[in-house]
């Protein structure tokens, strides 16, 4: 039996068709109404895309008379409005009756391409070691769908970790602009730095000696920071970039406060050391 690639959704069965299904492959909601003109026009190409998807992502159709409360429940205004639902939650959404074009590149965001899948065989195989053919299929796989952003984060992160900095460089700079401040596109940035940073700097025991005999002393303290992150230990190289901060606000032109919002990015918003370490980085600015 073939799986449905679009199916109509009340709310007695929308969080098993859509939020549990979610966790499999993206289910694209369509809030629709049978008054609505846009919604005429829009719903057959929604229901062309998912069949030319082939399944990749399920088209959900919810006519919103007949479900206030999920109408309510999702803060739909206008129809129609279309909400991509990845993992059990809300990842991305738009309004009003795009263009298949436009719908196209919103899909592509966020749904499973071949050339996903090409990438993460590229990258089992260098993670088995064998770095140089992996990297260039990664090349390869880029060239053949040079659309797909999620691949100029896998492959910039591989060239990151096989030392090839600049042009891990380049790859984050060819990331289209929406993609820029993307946790993963920050997280890849800050490691970048640290990389850049670390290139010739003292041993982490070396530092540690510096700072033993001057406590003030800032570069070790900036440094050290930097060797502790390395070795993710995440705590000391929040302590230390504070201490930096209270010892001398401008210093390196501010780069112990830039670099603590990059540790914040790497960590992620969500975790404990970023919450602490905000209220503590605020407390030492004011």
């Amino acid at each position: 039996m073939n799986t449905p690639v679009h199916i109509d959704v009340t709310a007695s069965d929308f969080d098993r068709q859509v939020i549990e299904s979610s966790r499999q492959r993206p289910v694209l909601v369509d809030f629709w109404a049978t008054w609505c003109g846009p919604c005429q026009s829009l719903m057959p190409v929604l229901m062309k895309l998912a069949e030319d998807y082939g399944g990749a992502f399920l088209l959900a159709k919810v006519e919103i008379d007949q479900n206030p409360d999920l109408a309510s429940r999702y803060g739909v205004r206008s129809v129609p409005t279309v909400k991509l639902f990845h993992h059990g939650e809300v990842v991305d959404e738009f309004m009003g009756a795009l263009p298949e074009s436009a719908i196209r590149e919103f899909l592509d965001r966020h749904v499973e391409k071949e050339s996903d899948r090409q990438m993460q065989a590229a990258r089992e195989l260098f993670d088995q070691g064998n770095r140089d053919a992996a990297l260039e299929q990664m090349r390869a796989v880029l060239e053949a769908d040079p659309g797909n952003p999620r691949n100029f984060l896998r492959y910039a992160e591989a060239l990151l970790e096989a030392g090839h900095l600049e042009q891990a460089r380049e790859q984050l700079e060819a990331l289209p602009l929406d993609w820029q401040d993307k946790p993963e596109a920050k997280s890849l940035r800050a490691r970048l730095e640290l990389e850049r940073t670390l290139a010739d700097a003292p041993s982490r025991e070396e530092l540690e000696a510096r700072l033993a005999e001057n406590p003030g002393d800032k570069d070790a303290l900036y440094l050290s920071a930097m060797r502790a992150l390395e070795a993710g230990d995440h705590d000391t190289a929040i302590d230390r970039l504070l201490q930096l901060l209270m010892r001398d606000r401008h210093y390196g032109d501010d780069i112990a406060r830039r670099t603590l919002l990059q540790i914040f990015d790497m960590l992620g918003d969500d975790d404990e050391r970023v919450q602490s370490g905000r209220r503590r980085l605020a407390m030492a600015l004011h």
